[in-house]
């Protein structure tokens, strides 16, 4: 039996879902800014309902929504839901992004997504994982475009890519008029490449901030950095 994973204010049951909790989810449901105060959230692609559950911690939004299409994630993000303290705000549709824009009236002030990005085609013999890491499921211009048709005039999109693919990334970006407004470029050591660029979009074009996080000095040896951004949700830190 798998253990639940424990944060400190929620915990994840994830024994049904293909993705795991994971270094990726948990950078960017710590750093996404509600620097405008959202009160509509929407996350893609919810999994085990992981970000949705942080961004609850973090903020006072009357909605946070939940999109996932996978039947077991599904199940699994709402008893993850119904089991913690934000269980009022907190909803999973069972669906897919383009079935949702059509019928979606009400728009989003903050959309996450740590999208599905191997777009290699993988296979680890498990069908299930293999489609949740592919971008198959979800290609980059069918999230982006879903975003800015769900996405209010001032809101704001935020998520996590692998640095390789941020050029293309940002390029798809601006043909739907979605300009980047923060770009965190993250490294696992000082000394490593960059691996995932963190990403935060808006419609209006501004300066761009950038910056760097290195995640450890060494093995389990975090940065202040690091501590900093995740030390409310993480046991140990």
């Amino acid at each position: 039996m798998m253990k639940p994973f424990k944060f400190k204010q929620f915990q994840i049951e994830q024994d049904r879902c293909a993705m795991k909790v994971g270094t990726d989810g948990v950078l960017l449901g710590a750093w996404a800014s509600l620097g405008s105060n959202p009160d509509s959230i929407l996350d893609i692609g919810g999994g085990t309902g992981l970000i949705a559950l942080m961004i609850a911690q973090r903020s006072t939004a009357e909605t946070i929504d939940a999109l996932e299409i996978d039947e077991d994630a599904y199940e699994q993000c709402v008893s993850n839901f119904d089991s913690s303290d934000w269980a009022d705000r907190l909803f999973c549709y069972h669906a897919g992004l383009d079935e949702f824009v059509e019928e979606w009236e009400e728009p989003y002030d903050l959309i996450l997504s740590n999208p599905p990005f191997y777009s290699e085609e993988v296979s680890s013999g498990d069908d299930s994982r293999d489609k949740a890491r592919q971008n198959q499921s979800l290609p980059f211009d069918e999230l982006l475009e879903g975003v800015s048709k769900l996405m209010a005039p001032k809101g704001s999109f935020a998520t996590i890519i692998p640095f390789k693919e941020e050029e293309t990334f940002l390029k798809l970006a601006n043909s739907f008029k979605l300009y980047p407004q923060r770009i965190t470029r993250v490294k696992g050591t000082p000394s490593s490449e960059i691996k995932r660029s963190l990403i935060q979009f808006g419609f209006e074009e501004v300066e761009l901030e950038t910056s760097e996080l290195t995640i450890e000095i060494g093995r389990h040896e975090y940065t202040e950095d690091y501590i900093s951004l995740t030390k409310d949700f993480y046991l140990k830190m």
